[in-house]
């Protein structure tokens, strides 16, 4: 059995002592693709926030490769080897490519920035070029990369398609198949194409009203299209449990 990277128990998280998630239970193991699926509101993003150690819980814990991070802060949970892709990429726009490059790591590693920038050909050939000058997909490539060149072992990565072509998307999401499968990287995917991220996952669940309404098998998830859609809406019949 895969190393379980990220172990969730009971956990609630908000703001200002409203929470926004409740009891939460979940776990990403080592080489396997989990999404975060849900409408607008439904707390995704602040699933993400409590596990990168940017919100703190309200109760519950949170493990990362077996030592818990429930209050650690974010440059310690980054330590333990999570890395957040936040839904606005994180990045500078008067910097260039090879710059954010070279801040991403403590110290030079050709090796790793040569097999990072093979995964995405697009960048190799900007590395002079500022960021505020990059399509969105080019962007989107650069925040991953820069996330891949600290050797996560848990990768977030938070509404990638957001602003990008449907074309893009489908050049960029694979990717995040490929690292779990080739690199034995956790990955955590926060999207709301539910298709598309139901296509490149192992599992999902389903934030509704603060809790996951529906959760299991990405392909039979994909399969069972009315209930899925049930609890993605929140619509009558969508009920807490395992598909």
């Amino acid at each position: 059995m895969s190393e379980i990277v990220l172990e969730v128990e009971n956990l609630s998280c908000g703001y200002n002592g409203i929470p926004v998630i409740e009891g939460l239970d979940l776990s990403v193991a080592a080489g396997e693709v989990v999404s975060v699926l849900g409408a607008n509101g439904a707390g995704k993003t602040t699933t993400l926030l409590a596990f990168a150690g940017l919100l703190p819980p309200m109760s519950g814990t949170i493990r990362a490769l077996g030592a818990s991070v429930d209050h650690r802060a974010p440059h310690s949970v980054a330590r333990r080897g999570v890395r957040l892709v936040p839904d606005d990429r994180g990045l500078f726009p008067s910097m260039t490519v090879r710059e954010h490059l070279r801040l991403a790591c403590r110290k030079p590693d050709h090796e790793r920035e040569k097999a990072v920038l093979d995964r995405f050909p697009a960048l190799a050939g900007l590395r002079s070029r500022a960021v505020g000058l990059l399509s969105g997909g080019e962007q989107q490539m650069l925040a991953i990369a820069v996330a891949l060149l600290a050797s996560p072992r848990l990768l977030m990565v938070d509404e990638m398609s957001l602003g990008l072509a449907p074309m893009v998307v489908d050049r960029i999401l694979p990717s995040l198949r490929e690292l779990a499968q080739e690199e034995g990287i956790a990955v955590l995917l926060v999207e709301q194409h539910v298709d598309l991220a139901l296509a490149v996952s192992d599992r999902a669940l389903v934030l509704g009203r603060g809790k996951v309404l529906l959760q299991g098998d990405a392909r039979e998830l994909a399969a069972d299209r009315d209930r899925l859609e049930s609890a993605y809406f929140g619509t009558v019949g969508a009920e807490p449990a395992d598909a």
